[in-house]
């Protein structure tokens, strides 16, 4: 079973975000890392493959130079091969450029198992597994909190906030998991050196038989119009005790702040 892991590179959330001039994200002057919520699913093809012979992982990107680090990540964790699409042209591409991008990529690995988060940890809009099932023509089953494999038969659990779905499908199809499918494994020192052995090819938008105006933020159906930084915190209230008032003044205080 070919399973291909599509993964994204991220600014870290504990990081000084900051946006470029038109207002895309700023991916390269920034720290980043592999997406949060795609390490789950790294870590469910890897768990696929255990349970299924003759299985392999390729671990897909699309992003600058940097965003190599995201197939690395995913490489030291155990994943067998990466690819990088690196093209200045796709640079402000939302989703359904990406899912464009991707698809191409996927189509040539000739995938029996697609594999996605159930979102970006920037972007958080939990479309692009559903847009690339469109574009690959392949079922697709989402949002799965358990996994289980019986042959080609994938079955999955769906938590919702009032009921429980139990989901069948037959590879080919298309997977996204949620943060409660399983617990992501740290890479193991023998992963990390093994990961520096492991291919990772880098293709450009020519090499899928991509036009550069189908993608980029001229092509973006979904933009960001404006962005302001976030106010500096202001200081707080200090309150002091001296005269025996301390606890009036402090019940004032946050009755005037409607928290009591």
């Amino acid at each position: 079973m070919k399973i291909v892991c599509c993964v994204k590179y991220v600014p870290d959330a504990t990081a000084d975000r900051r946006f470029n001039s038109d207002h895309t994200v700023d991916r390269a002057g920034v720290d980043g890392v592999l997406s949060e919520l795609d390490e789950y699913a790294v870590e469910e093809a890897l768990k696929i493959r255990e349970a299924v012979d003759e299985s392999e992982i390729v671990v897909v990107t699309m992003g600058p130079d940097i965003a190599r680090a995201a197939i690395l990540k995913s490489l030291q964790m155990g994943a067998d091969s990466g690819v990088h699409v690196v093209d200045e042209a796709i640079h402000g591409s939302d989703a359904v450029g990406t899912s464009l991008v991707l698809a191409k990529v996927i189509e040539q690995q000739q995938a029996d198992l697609v594999l996605c988060g159930m979102a970006s940890t920037d972007g958080s809009m939990s479309v692009l597994p559903a847009m690339l099932a469109e574009r690959l023509e392949l079922p697709q089953v989402t949002f799965a909190s358990e996994v289980s494999l019986d042959g080609s038969t994938v079955r999955i659990r769906r938590d919702g906030d009032a009921a429980t779905e139990m989901i069948e499908a037959t590879a080919p199809l298309l997977l996204s998991v949620t943060d409660q499918a399983n617990e992501p494994r740290y890479p193991s020192f023998k992963g990390i050196m093994a990961a520096k052995k492991k291919p990772v090819e880098t293709v450009s938008l020519a090499d899928l038989g991509i036009d550069a105006a189908d993608v980029g933020l001229d092509a973006a159906w979904t933009r960001v119009e404006d962005a302001q930084s976030r106010p500096p915190r202001s200081a707080g209230t200090v309150v002091t005790d001296e005269d025996g008032t301390g606890a009036d003044r402090l019940v004032e205080f946050l009755a005037g702040q409607k928290f009591i």
